[in-house]
């Protein structure tokens, strides 16, 4: 009886998709969601000026989403590990949901707090667990996973702030076209979860997984801190831009125009993306080491814009800098997850993503804070210098470890016998 109800079973088609496409549905999901995240950044000036609130409120409505996003990662970060993928997906991409509506429904700075505290969970439930999807479905002799969570937020972010952006510049009611579709988008989303396969068995420890920690594998761990100061360097800028960006064009280069403030996140958000895909089938240190280098240089180039008051030069230190953000940033996550086992993807996936969005945030608040007693130029110019002197932390650190490596196949490497 058990085996014709096993080959009846087997007759019945797949309701769940193949892997190949399985893993690009991940990965759509991936961008869309972190596509969501961004589109606040060119609205938050709508808001400010709907609301009359300072600087340092709107800063305070962007870090708060960092502080929801990281509160999440410390907590159901490895959830997925243990009660498997689907189950957090679907409840991630619900969230989104819920903040488009709140979104919708502001009319004042609570609302606006609430929203972005709500995303924040559903970002930081996703971010590692659509990532660990992409690294349990991937060939193994086509390693796309860490690219495409690489990759994924400049995408995501750029396309979300320009698409908001336009959509600013143009539409009557900007906050209504944009957030009535991403909740129908979300919507349609938690659907097509039903066709993903699972990827992670279930595992004992779903409850002692909730335990708040950044759990790294002590295989991983020399990485890992090898990488840090690049990983905060890096996020660290892409937190100025989104919360602050709008404002410095009008603020440092008096252009008054949501739409330039949008096209400032796509010139380096944008390059970002493409320098993952460039890079993509580079060594990991390597690709972090030019990706470091060629940050510093961008960053270089946007003191020096802002010093003399260019926004043409601008725009060419955020491609720079973007470009480098994005094979860094490849290049570490490629060095940190190298050959990390499948009960510690999520987990590892989302330690990295605990320090870029602790990055993303409290530099960005303290930078709001400071432009209001300081002024935005002198705030944004000690920044760059900041970051610059934090890259070139990580090429030192980088460097060493090469050298390290280096070594130790010559002090391994048996004497030649005598013939």
């Amino acid at each position: 009886m058990r085996l014709r109800r096993e080959g009846l079973r087997s007759c019945v088609p797949s309701r769940r998709l193949p892997r190949p496409a399985a893993f690009w549905t991940a990965a759509t999901l991936l961008v869309l969601v972190l596509a969501a995240s961004g589109v606040p950044s060119p609205l938050y000036r709508v808001y400010q000026e709907r609301f009359g609130f300072s600087a340092g409120v709107l800063t305070t409505v962007f870090g708060i989403y960092a502080i929801a996003l990281l509160a999440t990662l410390l907590v159901v970060g490895r959830l997925s590990d243990h009660v498997g993928r689907r189950p957090v997906i679907v409840v991630g991409l619900l969230l989104q949901v819920l903040a488009s509506v709140l979104f919708l429904a502001a009319d004042g700075v609570g609302w606006l707090l609430a929203a972005r505290v709500v995303q924040g969970l559903s970002v930081g439930a996703l971010t590692g667990t659509l990532g660990a999807v992409l690294l349990d479905l991937q060939r193994s002799d086509r390693p796309l996973a860490a690219m495409l969570n690489a990759a994924s937020p400049t995408i995501g972010l750029s396309l979300g702030a320009v698409s908001a952006g336009v959509l600013v510049e143009f539409a009557p009611e900007p906050t209504r076209w944009v957030f009535a579709p991403l909740a129908v988008a979300f919507l349609v989303a938690t659907a097509v979860v039903a066709l993903l396969p699972e990827t992670s068995p279930r595992t004992a420890g779903a409850l002692a997984s909730l335990r708040p920690q950044v759990r790294v594998p002590r295989a991983h761990r020399s990485p890992f801190l090898v990488a840090l100061p690049c990983l905060v360097a890096m996020w660290a800028l892409g937190g100025l831009y989104l919360s602050l960006g709008p404002s410095l064009a009008v603020g440092v280069f008096g252009v008054d125009d949501h739409l330039v403030g949008s096209l400032l996140i796509l010139a380096m958000q944008g390059t970002g993306a493409i320098g993952s895909i460039t890079m993509w089938q580079v060594r990991p240190q390597r690709s972090m080491l030019i990706g470091t280098l060629l940050f510093v240089v961008g960053v270089s180039t946007a003191i020096a814009a802002l010093v003399t008051g260019s926004l043409a030069l601008f725009f060419v230190a955020s491609v720079l800098s973007g470009f480098g953000f994005g094979s860094a940033f490849l290049g570490a996550m490629g060095t940190i997850t190298a050959g990390v086992a499948p009960g510690d993807r999520a987990g590892l996936l989302s330690s990295v993503y605990v320090v870029g969005y602790l990055a993303f945030s409290v530099p960005a608040i303290v930078a709001g804070l400071a432009a209001g007693e300081v002024g935005l130029r002198p705030t944004a110019e000690a920044y760059g210098a900041v970051l610059i002197v934090l890259a070139l932390t990580a090429v030192a650190g980088l460097l060493r470890r090469r050298r390290a490596e280096r070594r130790v196949p010559a002090v391994e490497q048996p004497e030649p016998v005598a013939a």
